[in-house]
């Protein structure tokens, strides 16, 4: 019921909101040199806050379990993520990486990046507090999530692409485990972010960080909650690979060398 009640939300408010970005100033270039809404990524968060009030409701006074026991811990962690990623949006518009952005503090300078990556850390440390018996366990899934947080943030460069990513990774999640459960745990979020990410594919919006945050947030929550521990080990070595590659080397480039990610990648953009 998330699902279907998020996605009516954010099909509904998405349009007029986008329009009043637009209306407002709030745009941005994207790198087709294409103004665009943004950051839109925010109306995932309102479109979810909009569905929470029937979906409350309903849970509190009617007895039906529509609300996962774990939506808490989830939306502290979801919500906590999209404001850093606004933050980075309004005062900051150029991206440095974590080597730029530790150069920057070191110097005596703000950084947005800085505080996206300290806060992430703080908000997954308290998400996941009292989850995991084994403090090394504890320790992995924290680092899986603020790693995909970072990861898809680093995705984020061409139109949908961290949402074809992050829909590859659900689907592949839900069919090796056969275990629905985190897509109804996370499906408050799951489907504005989904309904966002067309407007973005599309290119008629842009998530920015805020959005792309986000969604990692929900990659990373989605791992933790389908993985055992080896499986989570192996996730968070494949995301420290990609964030070290990344800091040197523009993901996009390797994206386009080869052919199958690179029709995959632009599969439904107006430019395909």
């Amino acid at each position: 019921m998330p699902l279907v009640i998020s996605a009516l939300a954010a099909l509904v408010l998405a349009p007029a909101a986008l329009r009043a970005l637009s209306a407002g100033g709030f745009e941005r270039e994207n790198y087709r040199r294409v103004s665009l809404p943004f950051p839109a990524g925010f109306l995932i968060v309102a479109a979810a806050a909009g569905g929470l009030v029937p979906l409350t409701l309903l849970h509190e006074l009617s007895g039906l379990e529509v609300l996962a026991p774990q939506v808490g811990a989830v939306t502290l962690y979801v919500l906590g993520v999209a404001f850093l990623g606004l933050v980075d949006d309004v005062f900051s518009g150029q991206s440095r990486g974590w080597r730029g952005h530790a150069t920057l503090v070191a110097g005596g300078g703000f950084s947005t990046g800085a505080l996206k990556a300290v806060g992430s850390l703080g908000f997954a440390l308290l998400a996941l507090a009292g989850r995991y018996e084994d403090k090394l366990h504890y320790l992995i899934a924290v680092l899986v999530l603020v790693l995909a947080t970072n990861a898809f943030n680093l995705l984020d460069v061409r139109p949908g692409r961290s949402t074809k990513v992050f829909v590859l990774l659900g689907v592949g999640l839900t069919l090796g485990t056969l275990d629905a459960g985190p897509l109804g745990t996370l499906g408050l979020f799951v489907a504005p972010a989904l309904v966002l990410g067309a407007y973005d594919m599309r290119e008629r919006a842009m998530l920015g960080d805020t959005g792309s945050n986000l969604i990692g947030a929900l990659a990373g929550l989605w791992l933790v909650l389908s993985l055992g521990t080896t499986g989570q080990l192996v996730a968070l070595v494949l995301l420290a690979a990609v964030t070290a590659y990344g800091e040197y080397r523009p993901l996009s480039a390797l994206i386009e060398r080869n052919p199958l990610l690179s029709r995959l990648d632009s599969l439904g953009r107006p430019d395909a």
